[in-house]
């Protein structure tokens, strides 16, 4: 028996999907872990084992005892699972087109460019430390692997910066420029330290001298969800609540973080509001989802969270895992039928699996 389409699900409505979700996860017991995002839609996300961060939730997945690993998030996320997992395990990501316009932002062909204009000027192997965000690609992460490097999330990039910096002098960061110039910032490098490499461009439209002066390269890349945010919304916010706290993710602007009293991960945005003061109000630079449900689930102790924006931002690729693939990918495995698989080839997941560890081994 051939596996079920997706056409007859997208007519479905989510309260039918509801019910077909929890019918199959009944049916699949302990062979299926289900992991959700922060950043996903509540539809789905009230589904989940487990959620957290995308390599919390990979690092979890992997100790379990699941047959099935279906992701609720986004592309790079479900190859983090499939790199980290065991081999029997199948990592699965519901809709194939849940993509990160960030991690586009940097692909191999224009990453092994980049490596080979730097070393027209440096002995980039014994100058320059790579470094990929974790929202990344996993044959940039195998890249990082190869050459030495290592991967960082926004919890552990200062840690992740500090190791990178003691093996070699410089660091070429992607792809989210801002995450490494705000965490780069707060380790005293100096702005004109820090340059941006434009891959469009020959040599990254950098000199040959700003080059040699760089303690950190930087590449154009960044998050379309917190690229939104502007100092200006926290002006005019804290002119009608000046009492308010600043909180906001790494991923927004350099003039956007020297705003904020906080800065950090989205686990380090959620403790940081729960263990405040009860009548407290926060103004958060993050996805929209998790600031409504921030919203939601503290009201009652009097605190008042807002989404700093003042348009919708939300990330829309995330967004596409919806009910409707939920229930496709839950019911064909209750057939026997695995379908969106995620698996990373063997010798890029080596060399990934390899900068993940570095990443690891320096992380407290």
């Amino acid at each position: 028996m051939s596996a079920q389409a997706i056409q007859p699900y997208t007519l479905l409505d989510d309260e039918d999907c509801e019910a077909r979700i929890l019918r199959a996860r009944e049916t699949l017991g302990e062979r299926l872990v289900i992991l959700g995002h922060h950043y996903q839609r509540d539809e789905v996300f009230r589904h989940a084992d487990f959620t957290g961060d995308s390599l919390k939730l990979s690092r979890q997945a992997a100790a379990s005892e699941a047959d099935y690993i279906v992701f609720c998030g986004v592309h790079f996320m479900a190859e983090v699972a499939d790199i980290l997992s065991r081999p029997e395990q199948v990592s699965i990501l519901p809709d194939m087109s849940a993509g990160c316009s960030m991690a586009d932002m940097a692909n191999l062909k224009n990453v092994e460019r980049a490596w080979q204009e730097l070393s027209e000027i440096l002995d980039v192997e014994e100058t320059i430390t790579p470094v990929t965000y974790i929202n990344s690609a996993a044959d940039l992460k195998g890249f990082c692997g190869e050459h030495g490097g290592i991967v960082c999330t926004s919890t552990n990039a200062r840690h992740v910066l500090e190791w990178s910096f003691n093996q070699k002098e410089k660091v070429l960061f992607f792809p989210d420029q801002h995450l490494g110039r705000n965490t780069a910032y707060t380790m005293d490098i100096a702005l004109d330290e820090m340059v941006v490499w434009d891959y469009d461009k020959p040599r990254g439209g950098l000199s040959v001298a700003q080059i040699k002066k760089a303690k950190i390269i930087l590449w154009k890349g960044f998050c379309s969800v917190h690229q939104m945010f502007q100092p200006e919304q926290i002006d005019n916010f804290k002119q009608k609540y000046p009492e308010t706290k600043i909180i906001s993710h790494p991923e927004s602007p350099f003039e956007v973080c020297q705003k904020s009293d906080y800065i950090g991960s989205t686990e380090y945005i959620i403790k940081t509001i729960a263990d405040a003061e009860p009548g407290t109000r926060w103004l958060v630079a993050t996805e929209l989802n998790l600031v409504n449900r921030l919203h939601d689930q503290f009201k009652h102790q009097g605190k008042n969270v807002h989404f700093m924006s003042p348009n919708v931002c939300m990330c829309s690729t995330m967004f596409r895992i919806d009910p409707q693939h939920m229930a496709w990918v839950l019911e064909n495995l209750v057939d026997g039928h695995v379908v969106n698989q995620i698996s990373v080839p063997t010798d890029v997941a080596v060399q990934a699996k390899l900068a993940l560890a570095r990443m690891l081994d320096v992380s407290p």
